[in-house]
């Protein structure tokens, strides 16, 4: 399977229209891949928490729209990375916001929608102006052999626990769609190949390059193998990383070192 990663450029001065159209156009030229990827929170920038209001959409918008298109042009399964969700209004008041990240079929169908559960900032930004996802999301994707997709987003690289969950639901390829900061690019790479050898998966990391509402990004996109090792890694730029994955080789690679099998599950709490 050919996998390609989009590590789009925020730039504060291109509108969101336009860099909806720009992104679009960037996916329509992977259509020799069979997978493409792109970062969170790409429309309006991950840390400009002032626009989140504004820009929110509801899952059929503008963003859906476009990237519908544009992956059925392109005949590419497309994880068009993640919107500023407007979730349906309650009785008397808005709507909730999430962090949603989309995926469309080759046909330009939305497959599944995954609402970001770890949310950054601690008493602040994205902590407090979104709601938490509450379910874990796969996309199985069809062929011999088929594989499977298990989604995460940015922060949620930090909790080893979400991502056994996708394993046991049977995710072979974790994809991290994610807006991380550069000053903390060292955790980024270490943490994506954790994430791989602990879960003995294939992982597709993709950042965003610029800079967002003054925090500058990390870009340096990754693919790593269920090994650990590192099959491509993106540059601070805007950049398409693409690599082949041998989708055998997760099923191999447990059989082989069968590490997955002798986890110690349910054991008592410790003694206080």
């Amino acid at each position: 399977m050919r996998a390609s990663l989009i590590q789009i450029a925020v730039d504060p001065e291109e509108s969101v229209d336009s860099r909806r159209e720009r992104a679009a156009a960037l996916v329509r030229e992977q259509s020799g891949a069979d997978l493409v990827v792109l970062p969170e929170l790409w429309p309006t920038g991950a840390f400009a928490y002032d626009l989140f209001t504004a820009e929110a959409e509801p899952l059929d918008g503008p963003t859906h729209e476009v990237m519908a298109k544009a992956a059925a042009d392109a005949g590419v399964w497309l994880h068009a990375g993640s919107i500023v969700e407007r979730g349906p209004a309650a009785e008397g008041s808005a709507g909730a916001l999430f962090n949603t990240s989309l995926v469309f079929s080759p046909a330009g169908e939305l497959a599944r929608v995954y609402r970001k559960i770890h949310r950054f900032g601690f008493d602040k930004g994205e902590a407090v102006m979104m709601a938490a996802g509450t379910e874990l999301v796969t996309v199985p994707l069809p062929g011999s052999p088929g594989a499977t997709l298990g989604l995460a987003t940015c922060y949620d690289l930090r909790f080893p626990e979400l991502f056994r969950g996708l394993v046991d639901a049977g995710a072979d390829i974790l994809v991290i769609a994610a807006g991380w900061p550069e000053r903390r690019r060292a955790h980024w790479t270490l943490l994506a190949q954790a994430r791989a050898v602990e879960n003995q998966s294939y992982v597709l990391a993709v950042g965003s390059a610029g800079t967002h509402a003054g925090v500058q990004q990390a870009g340096h996109s990754i693919v790593v193998d269920p090994w650990g090792e590192v099959l491509a890694e993106a540059g601070p730029d805007e950049q398409i990383l693409t690599a082949d994955l041998d989708l055998t080789k997760p099923a191999a690679t447990r059989e082989q070192f069968p590490a997955l099998k002798d986890r110690m599950l349910g054991l008592p709490s410790p003694r206080r």
